[in-house]
């Protein structure tokens, strides 16, 4: 495997110590900058009536940036690949913030839709398919769940500041204001930390393996060639939409079911389950299996969205109860940014990463774009979210049944070449 990349991409291996944690610091930096997604619900509802929006219209631009996030990334991931991460964040940063402030110039639709929905998630896409690839290349294999659970984890945690935050600024000085402050803080916080991302100039422990293991680095054709390619898409859909779902409509589900006009609370709560579930999956993953914890964390929140179907503020109590079910909610949706990053690479190498979990992740925008629509839609028409939760049960369900019987592929390797005979081990240990 290739591992030089252009000048101003590379470092020394006298200062490989050092690099690393920058690396991984200034990744997580990055993602707590576009986990700003997640504050959405908090925005949605603070959206000015006169403004005449629907429920629907609310869930509009966050809907397209999940597909903005999701879509290009299989471009991104390999122009990440082929120009280095320093690059790829950098443009990630332009659009995410100019997209922001964009958005923050309009009160129309069309205008958060485009700012807001094609061109934040466009630039997300780009910055987020460069920074965890980079992290995982500077540590060993048997700690790349817990790499890739810290960097995603920022992400996640964004809903921490994200949600208070936008909360009070709003209230203090208006969403366009707001938007446009927060636009341009976040254009410059993410170029400036995208001068931090460098890869090995020298093999690391994580490539010398991956190169050891060559015949199990899959290209993207190839990925698409393997049926564990659809089970893990449709199961990653599935857990991501779910969560999605809820994350997008969080503020107005706990106004509606329980009185409480503490939305961006339980929206912060829900940031903190989300960013320390990545951490805590990804750690345990290293040592139980990706399969085995992934078949908890979806059984999980299957009867924690169901609680939550229920759940009203005359029959459970209000605050405690969604404090705890939105928090749950949270890890065991952000397992699943932990968990099938983690998966991608055991089961189709390093080699390829960026493009081959670009196709994956689609999967995470397409379970959100539709299942997020979906709430807002039938809440137009019903004005529940039922229907919502018992699809989203259903499927967290099904995806279950169909990991259960998930197993690594085996590549065939090239005609005269033997087999490394670690590679299958390698793969079963961390499933």
């Amino acid at each position: 495997m290739k591992t030089e990349l252009p000048e101003g991409n590379t470092t020394n291996a006298s200062s490989a110590r050092n690099c690393r944690w920058q690396v991984l610091l200034a990744g997580t930096g990055i993602n707590l900058a576009l986990g700003f997604l997640y504050a959405w619900s908090v925005i949605s509802k603070k959206i000015p009536d006169d403004w005449h929006w629907s429920e629907a219209d609310r869930v509009l631009p966050y809907s397209i940036t999940c597909l903005g996030i999701s879509l290009p990334m299989v471009f991104t991931g390999w122009f990440q690949d082929k120009f280095g991460p320093r690059m790829a964040t950098t443009i990630g940063g332009i659009l995410a913030g100019g997209g922001i402030v964009l958005a923050s110039l309009s009160h129309s639709l069309i205008g958060y839709v485009l700012g807001f929905g094609v061109l934040f998630g466009v630039g997300t896409s780009f910055a987020y398919s460069a920074v965890t690839p980079t992290a995982v290349k500077w540590f060993s294999p048997a700690r790349t769940g817990a790499v890739i659970g810290v960097v995603v984890g920022g992400y996640g945690l964004a809903t921490l500041y994200a949600a208070p935050s936008a909360e009070f600024l709003i209230n203090a000085y208006g969403l366009p204001a707001t938007m446009f402050s927060i636009g341009v803080m976040f254009l410059v916080g993410i170029v400036g930390l995208s001068q931090l991302l460098v890869l090995p100039k020298t093999s690391s422990d994580s490539i010398k393996t991956e190169n050891a293991n060559s015949h199990n680095n899959f290209s993207p054709g190839e990925i698409l060639k393997t049926w564990q390619f659809y089970v893990i898409w449709f199961t990653y859909a599935c857990g991501s939409g779910a969560g999605l779902m809820i994350i997008s409509k969080l503020a107005k589900i706990v106004d509606l079911q329980a009185g409480l006009k503490l939305g961006y609370v339980l929206v912060a709560c829900l940031g903190l389950g989300n960013g320390g579930g990545r951490i805590l999956t990804g750690a345990i993953s290293d040592k139980i299996g990706r399969k085995s914890t992934l078949l908890i964390c979806l059984a999980s929140q299957a009867f924690i969205i169901y609680l939550l179907s229920k759940s009203n503020g005359s029959t459970y109590g209000a605050l405690p109860v969604f404090i705890t079910l939105s928090t749950l909610v949270g890890i065991n949706y952000g397992a699943n940014l932990s968990l099938y990053p983690s998966i991608t690479k055991d089961f189709y190498g390093l080699e390829n990463f960026g493009a081959n979990f670009g196709l994956i992740h689609s999967a995470w925008g397409m379970g959100g774009f539709i299942l997020s629509l979906l709430a807002g839609y039938t809440f137009d028409q019903t004005h529940s979210f039922l229907f919502a939760y018992n699809c989203s049960v259903m499927l967290l369900l099904l995806a279950f049944a169909l990991i259960v019987f998930i197993k690594p592929p085996l590549k065939k390797p090239p005609s005269g070449e033997h087999r490394v005979s670690s590679n299958k081990s390698l793969l079963f240990r961390n499933l």
